[in-house]
Parts: structure tokens; C-alpha cells; sequence
């Protein structure tokens, strides 16, 4: 079984319209959805914002399901000036920026664990799947959303995230993430913590990102219009190639 995690239903909501035969379980004050979707079982569920609520939720699921990959899905913020809002960022190695237990670590790692970042698995096939919805982008996304949130010409790039539990919005904050982290291209609130989860369950973890904002002053306000209409069906269109 497959799990597919968002921080908000908005972001996954137009794969719960295609689910088939569900079920639904409710637990820790959250709906998980089992049924069938592009014929593969599969368990949806939104997590909430944040490292804490993300990480419950999975941890939920690896014990109340049989699940065999975890992938997450929602939006980020870009901090690199070369993405733009409506591109995809397939995740390749999960950092969470607010961890710092220096001296006696390294700033970054995961005291006991000892890692800076954690890895995601199936990036190859998760990366043609996004290609592969691109070349159809016009099936899935209304030309006049496309044209209201400013999406031109999307792309899609494998690289890191960033992770922490906060909203970045400062043109100093990014500046400091992009000097201590110089490969991330993105930042959110839920990767690297469902990443670790799933690294301490040996569970296979891949992540998209569509990024909605340029994680600073100008970031876009209206999140739940932008995922219900934008994020959701990039999910839709990008998950059905990878079923198939």
C-alpha cells in the first residue's frame, strides 16, 4: 500500500475525488482514507502543518497500515531565483535548517543518528512521472488558474529541501539558509521530518513540492485556493503517471 501525505486536504483533494472503495479511519484527530486510486491501494491522509504533526501522522500510518512507500506532496517555498511559482521540485536529499545542537554535534545532524540530511528513494521514475504530466499540463490545469497564479512555463528540477517549523517570508532568513545550505532550492515545514520518520522505519520516502511563492515579502496569500486548484491536480497528474 501506498501513503500519500499533504500538510492540507486542499493539496490532495482532487485524488480523494478519484479514490474508489473507501474507507475511512479516523484517529489522532485525522481522517486517513484506504481505497483504490489509478488501481493501487493507497491511504491518503493531511497532516497539518509542521514538523510535530507530520511526523505523528506518519508514524500513524506506518502502524496502522501496511505501507510500502510514503510519498508527500504540497507546496514550498522557492529560495532560489531561477524557480518560479508553478515549478516542481522533486526531492533529493532532506535538511531540517532549525536543527542546530552544536558543539557536540554538527550543525544539522540528527544527534544519534548521526545525519545532516536524509535521502528519497524512486527519484528517477518520480522525475519522468512529473515530465510525463508536464507534456499534458493544459488536461490538468484550467488556463485561467495558470494565468491567475502567474504559471508560465513549469519545470521541473531534482534537488534538496529544506525543512522547519516556520513560515519564511524574509528576505534575510533566505539569504542565511542559502549560505548554510547552499544546495537547497526550496523550503516547507514537513520533508525532512517525515523523511526521518521513515529512514528510522527503513520505509521508502519521496517528496514533491510545487512551489507556490518566493519565500519572501511578496509570498501569495490565498494557500488553500492555490493547492485546491493548482497543487492538487499537479498531484493528480503526476501520481497517475506514476501508478500506471
Amino acid at each position: 500500500m501506498i501513503a500519500i501525505i499533504s500538510a492540507m486536504q486542499e493539496e490532495i483533494q482532487a485524488l480523494l475525488n478519484e479514490l474508489k472503495n473507501t474507507e475511512v479511519t479516523k484517529k489522532g484527530m485525522r481522517k486517513y482514507y484506504a481505497g483504490t486510486l489509478f488501481d493501487k491501494r493507497v491511504v491518503l491522509v493531511f497532516s497539518r502543518w509542521g514538523k510535530i504533526a507530520s511526523a505523528v501522522t506518519t508514524t500513524q500510518l506506518i502502524n496502522d497500515f501496511t505501507i510500502d512507500e510514503i510519498i508527500f506532496t504540497g507546496v514550498a517555498g522557492a529560495i532560489k531565483n531561477d524557480l518560479n511559482i508553478g515549478d516542481i521540485v522533486i526531492g533529493r536529499h532532506l535538511y531540517q535548517y532549525d536543527v542546530d545542537c552544536s558543539p557536540i554535534f554538527k550543525k544539522f545532524e540528527i544527534p544519534i543518528l548521526k545525519k545532516m540530511f536524509f535521502g528519497t528513494s524512486n527519484s528517477t521514475k518520480l522525475m519522468d512521472s512529473t515530465n510525463l504530466f508536464l507534456e499534458s499540463y493544459s488536461d490538468f490545469i484550467p488556463k485561467d488558474d495558470a494565468t491567475k497564479f502567474e504559471i508560465k512555463t513549469p519545470k521541473v528540477i531534482y534537488g534538496d529541501i529544506a525543512t522547519g517549523d516556520q513560515f519564511i517570508s524574509d528576505d534575510k532568513k533566505v539569504k542565511k539558509i542559502n549560505e548554510q545550505l547552499p544546495t537547497v532550492l526550496c523550503v516547507e515545514m514537513e520533508g525532512a521530518a517525515v523523511a526521518q520518520v521513515c529512514y528510522e522505519y527503513s520505509i521508502p520516502f519521496s517528496i514533491i513540492r510545487i512551489i507556490s511563492d518566493k519565500a519572501n515579502d511578496n509570498a501569495i496569500i490565498d494557500f488553500p485556493k492555490f493547492a485546491k486548484n493548482v497543487v492538487s491536480n499537479y498531484a493528480l497528474g503526476i501520481l497517475k503517471n506514476y501508478f500506471a
